[in-house]
Formats: structure tokens, C-alpha cells, sequence
């Protein structure tokens, strides 16, 4: 028992070290390339916003702020003017498949009833959204991935921020100091 304990509160140590990567190295890369119209930009910026509100209220752990924030998110998704993306028709197909999986995984955690299950619905959904991030861009932005790895049972799992702050969407209050900041996007 005492064992345990021991292994719990060492883990929990662990994650309040600062993030392997400083955020100043992180933005010190040269930007990458956002070559699409500026209305799917500004489409996309308004998704990643409410996507951001929504880590925010699992953070908090305010039920009605991530059901709220999940339907904007959904909304956002679904008229994500993704035909102004000027390229092949395999790839265009890939991010209408990925923006039609991330807004029926946003209708399931507006089905949900607790946070914990709407948590793991936001995992996928984070999962996808940075994909299609790394796909298009998000011209004049930097996008920050962090990770947890004591999420979900210790299998870990990863979000996306618009600043390298600590916060944790899937501890909540709990453990907001459980963040790892593994990769940065700047367009």
C-alpha cells in the first residue's frame, strides 16, 4: 500500500516539471507554410477558438461550459469551408472524412452525461483537429500540442493550446500542472 502511494505521488511530481520544450525554443522556428484562401483560414480560426474554450471548460470541469463550447465546435466543423482547399482529391476527401468523424464525435460528447466520458471524446476529437492543423495551416497563428502522460489510465494523451500555458484538460483541477509541450506550429 505504502508502495503505491509512493509510485501515485512521485507521477504526480513528475508531471509539475516544467515541459521538456521551453516555449521560447519553440517559436523560434522559422514559420511554416498556410498557402489556402484566407476565408477557409479565418473558417478554421473560429473552429480552433471554440475548440480552445472547450479545453478550457474540461479543465474547469464546468459540464455545461463543454457542452456548450461542444456544439459551437460542432457547428464550426460542420461548415468548415474545406472545398476552397486547393488540392487533390484523395487529400480533400481526407479532411471531409476527418471533419465529418470530428462532428459526430462532438454529437457524442453532447451526449454524454460525464466528464470523464466527454473527456474521452475530446481526446479523439483533439486527435483529428491537429491532423487536419498539420494538413492546412492556420495562417498567422502558432499552435502548441501538449501532452499528458498520466491521462486515461496512464496511456496518455495529447491537446491542443494557443499558448504554452499549463492547463489540462483531462485532470482538470485536479492535476493542471500535467502538461508536456511536445510540439509547436507557427504559419
Amino acid at each position: 500500500m505504502r508502495s503505491a502511494i509512493f509510485l501515485v505521488i512521485i507521477a504526480f511530481l513528475s508531471c509539475n516539471e516544467p515541459a521538456r520544450q521551453p516555449a521560447e525554443q519553440a517559436t523560434a522556428q522559422e514559420p511554416l507554410k498556410a498557402p489556402y484562401a484566407q476565408q477557409f483560414y479565418d473558417s478554421l480560426q473560429v473552429t480552433m477558438d471554440a475548440y480552445y474554450d472547450l479545453a478550457e471548460g474540461l479543465s474547469q470541469g464546468n459540464v455545461t461550459y463543454v457542452d456548450k463550447w461542444s456544439a459551437m465546435l460542432k457547428q464550426h466543423m460542420d461548415s468548415l469551408p474545406v472545398q476552397l482547399l486547393q488540392v487533390d482529391s484523395v487529400k480533400l476527401e481526407a479532411i471531409r472524412s476527418a471533419t465529418g468523424s470530428i462532428s459526430a464525435e462532438l454529437a457524442g460528447i453532447l451526449g454524454e452525461e460525464t466528464i470523464a466520458e466527454k473527456r474521452a471524446g475530446f481526446n479523439m476529437v483533439s486527435d483529428m483537429l491537429y491532423d487536419i492543423v498539420q494538413t492546412t495551416g492556420l495562417k498567422g497563428q502558432t499552435v502548441y500540442r501538449q501532452y499528458c502522460p498520466m491521462a486515461f489510465d496512464d496511456k496518455g494523451a495529447y491537446w491542443m493550446s494557443r499558448s504554452s500555458k499549463l492547463q489540462n484538460p483531462y485532470f482538470g483541477n485536479g492535476m493542471l500542472g500535467c502538461v508536456e509541450v511536445t510540439d509547436s506550429l507557427k504559419y
